[in-house]
């Protein structure tokens, strides 16, 4: 995948083979089995720590949810406060929300064993936790997690395996450029498979650079660059109550970038945007019971907002989802769910496409031959265009098909 993706950029961007967060330098990670969760291959990990060398400029987004963990709330807080942070510490299995004061407490306790571990204040240690909501943190497990994990500058595997849920892989990658003589680097891991339909930010995704950045620069790079990728991703059309993306900058080459005007700004934004539209294709690719990756191109928008409203909307609506499941070229299906999508629709206007091929122009369906479609709509990643004939915008929003194996690994998730 990450070739498809390196081709509108061949001749700026490289991707790393079996890159991931610790391939920008500055950076270590490690992970180890705390038997918070019981599912999963070997090897199994479920508390990891990904830090920098020394501290790293740093931003972040989290969910909107009026529902948080108690991790959001604590690294939400933290980065009001300050820009400068070590690294962060993560577990997956348990959500650490809702849990009461004991689970800020927790929180709280988590950062100290981590920080303890780097040799730094626990102000300096960002945390963030996964998977199930309600359930008491089992912190003597955790302490003994933290106490056991090897930082390694090259960790960076390990710490994307200690994040996963019910993912069935891995999500991580990495691109390097060259300005001048400087040689930057940036890298990232996700985690989710379900209860995946982003506002603001995702599941859990952590990125990293090489690059020495002003934290103001971060901050609305990340924030663009969100808004055009995760926040543009469905599984289920539910947001988690622990979405956080978190940008570490090392600070280890170049002059600092403090606005676009730098000669380095325009390659690093577009590195990091590869990066997380990477990720969001990876996991759309590995959705909860998934088969296939869908990709829906909303194009001459009036607005660059309604194109995301038309786009994502197609992606997040189950009949679509289920429909590409059936290899069902039911197309009036798009039309219904571009027409509730709240953007400037007029079907007189639009022409769709599935796999390639017109369904759909100006007000009136195209004469196609319906098992020729099914065939082709028989892939593991199928593309939906739809042209909405009122200005130049585009947008595009990535899902998956729904089938009975999400029903089923929802239905037992807990029990």
């Amino acid at each position: 995948m990450a070739q498809d993706l390196a081709n509108q950029n061949q001749n700026s961007f490289t991707w790393l083979v079996g890159g991931g967060v610790t391939s920008p330098s500055g950076f270590l990670a490690g992970a180890s089995y705390g038997e918070i969760k019981n599912y999963g291959d070997e090897p199994r990990f479920d508390v990891g720590i990904l830090a920098g060398d020394k501290n790293c400029t740093t931003a972040g987004m989290f969910t909107k949810s009026s529902v948080t963990g108690w991790t959001v709330q604590r690294s939400k807080k933290l980065l009001e406060e300050r820009t400068l942070f070590r690294g962060v510490v993560v577990n997956s299995g348990n959500a650490n929300t809702m849990t009461g004061a004991q689970g800020k407490l927790d929180a709280n306790e988590m950062a100290s064993l981590a920080s303890a571990a780097l040799e730094t204040d626990a102000d300096f240690i960002l945390n963030a936790s996964t998977g199930v909501i309600g359930r008491a943190m089992p912190m003597n497990k955790i302490k003994v997690a933290i106490d056991a994990i090897e930082m390694h500058h090259d960790g960076g595997d390990d710490f994307a395996r200690s994040i996963m849920t019910t993912d069935t892989t891995t999500k991580q990658c990495a691109v390097k450029f060259t300005v001048g003589d400087v040689e930057y680097v940036v890298g990232g891991c996700a985690k989710g498979s379900g209860m995946i339909h982003p506002n603001m930010a995702t599941m859990l995704a952590f990125l990293t650079t090489n690059a020495s950045v002003h934290p103001e620069w971060l901050k609305t790079t990340l924030v663009a660059n969100v808004d055009r990728t995760f926040n543009m991703l469905d599984i289920d059309m539910d947001t988690s109550t622990s979405d956080t993306v978190l940008l570490f900058a090392s600070n280890t080459v170049g002059e600092q970038i403090t606005s676009d005007e730098h000669p380095a700004a325009e390659l690093l934004s577009r590195a990091i945007f590869e990066v997380c539209r990477e990720l969001v294709r990876n996991i759309a690719f590995d959705g909860e019971g998934a088969t296939v990756m869908i990709e829906v191109v909303a194009k001459e928008a009036a607005s660059e907002n309604d194109a995301k409203l038309v786009a994502k909307t197609i992606a997040s609506s189950p009949l679509i989802k289920t429909m590409v499941t059936g290899k069902d070229p039911n197309w009036g299906r798009i039309l219904m769910a571009a027409g509730r999508s709240g953007a400037e629709v007029d079907p007189d206007l639009l022409y769709v496409e599935i796999a390639g091929t017109g369904v759909f122009e100006r007000g009136s369906p195209l004469d196609i031959d319906l098992d020729q479609l099914s065939a082709k709509m028989d892939t593991e990643e199928l593309k939906i265009e739809i042209s909405l004939g009122k200005g130049v915008f585009e947008a595009t929003a990535w899902g998956c098909n729904l089938t009975k194996e999400y029903v089923s690994i929802n239905a037992d998730y807990t029990t």
